[in-house]
């Protein structure tokens, strides 16, 4: 108990140095991303410290409101980060290389100049792109499919990676209006981009997102929906980069459909949020002959706000010490229900189930000791009834 890693328990992995082809990724997406940064200083003319400038404002902003919307089950820092580097470098860079190649030597020849960049832009482009930012995606449910627990995990994973995207695509636009039209044209392009539409590539990338989610958690349509999802982004993508061919009236429709698309992927992570707390009751009442939950307990571990409440509470008897532990016991019972979801659909396998039921059980029984070095008091949501959490002393 004592050398258990709440963290490492959390996160579904091994305790200890970080695996090597995580190290690996990491470094190769950083360095494609400066080779990027350093083709783009070079040829892309005048502009390029207030391109970067410009594109990196909005990101701490954006990754924050990310995150805010995957507080109940936090996907692991290491993965996100990858994600965000993967579409940042590695999907920045093949872009470049296949859109440029593709231009050279496919639409214009066979289009004309003007037609040819329009082919590019409308089909071409989104073709290349969202399959280069897919394949993180891919990966993740190929070697790490377990990491996905739903459709807010697949949207998560698809948001960094197209903010990483957006901003290393952004110097380029900002480049290019700060040398076509100076401050003027340059202040338009950012409020365009990185104001009214920041979300443009998330929202896009979260329909392969949705497809990979659902390949993962459900024994049929493993391949189909990955495929459909991939499918779903590129037609996103393609009429937002055709709607600029159309004039004002083409924009405002597909801003609308776009907005209209967040309105509802926005909506699927507070429902699927609230879907999850529920799990808890349905799963864990098997659980109370352990003595680490009591139907007290459940009812808090079943409501947010009542979560929200007890790591209040937490804080407020035991210091920040009892506030982690709160919130780890919190974290560990999610995702034992989770594994319990996975396992009733089939997709878990009963030796990983087995393994990763006792060491999420090890993690609530750890989190219980840091309670019994607090004065006792009877926590809001038990007054009158036993609670996991407060043994008998």
């Amino acid at each position: 108990m004592a050398d258990l890693d709440p963290k490492a328990v959390l996160e579904g992995r091994i305790p200890g140095r970080p695996p090597i082809a995580l190290i690996a990724g990491l470094t190769v997406s950083s360095l494609c991303a400066l080779l990027v940064l350093g083709l783009t200083a070079v040829f892309g003319g005048a502009g390029f410290e207030i391109g970067v400038v410009l594109a990196i404002l909005p990101v701490p902003l954006l990754i924050a409101l990310v995150l805010a919307l995957d507080r109940l089950e936090p996907e692991p820092p290491r993965n996100l980060a990858f994600a965000f580097m993967w579409g940042a470098g590695v999907a920045v860079l093949g872009a470049l290389i296949l859109n440029t190649a593709g231009l050279l030597y496919v639409t214009v020849p066979i289009f004309g100049e003007d037609e040819g960049h329009a082919v590019s832009a409308t089909l071409g482009a989104p073709l290349i792109e969202e399959t280069l930012k897919g394949l993180v995606l891919f990966g993740l449910l190929w070697y790490r499919r377990n990491e996905i627990d739903g459709f807010v995990d697949g949207i998560i994973y698809a948001a960094m990676v197209g903010l990483g995207f957006a901003m290393m695509e952004n110097v380029t636009y900002y480049m290019r209006a700060y040398e076509e039209g100076g401050a003027q044209q340059l202040q338009a392009v950012f409020v365009l981009r990185g104001v009214i539409a920041p979300l443009s590539h998330p929202l896009f990338t979260s329909m392969i997102g949705l497809g990979v989610a659902y390949a993962a958690t459900h024994r049929r349509g493993r391949v189909i929906a990955p495929v459909l999802g991939l499918l779903g982004a590129m037609v996103l993508h393609g009429l937002w980069n055709g709607a600029a061919t159309l004039g004002g009236g083409g924009l405002l429709i597909v801003y609308l459909l776009d907005f209209c698309i967040l309105v509802v992927l926005v909506a699927l992570v507070f429902f699927e949020r609230r879907r999850t707390v529920a799990l808890i009751g349905r799963y864990l009442p098997g659980y109370t002959h352990t003595g680490l939950v009591t139907p007290q307990d459940l009812h808090m571990l079943g409501r947010i706000p009542a979560r929200r409440e007890a790591r209040r509470w937490a804080r407020g008897v035991g210091g920040k010490g009892a506030a982690r532990a709160m919130t780890d016991y919190q974290l560990a019972a999610t995702e034992l229900a989770l594994v319990h979801k996975r396992a009733e659909r089939g997709v878990a396998d009963p030796a990983w189930f087995a393994y990763r039921r006792d060491a999420l059980l090890a993690l609530m029984a750890t989190a219980r000791q840091a309670f019994l070095r607090v004065p006792p008091a009877a926590p809001p949501w038990a007054p009158q009834g036993p609670s996991g959490l407060f043994p008998p002393r």
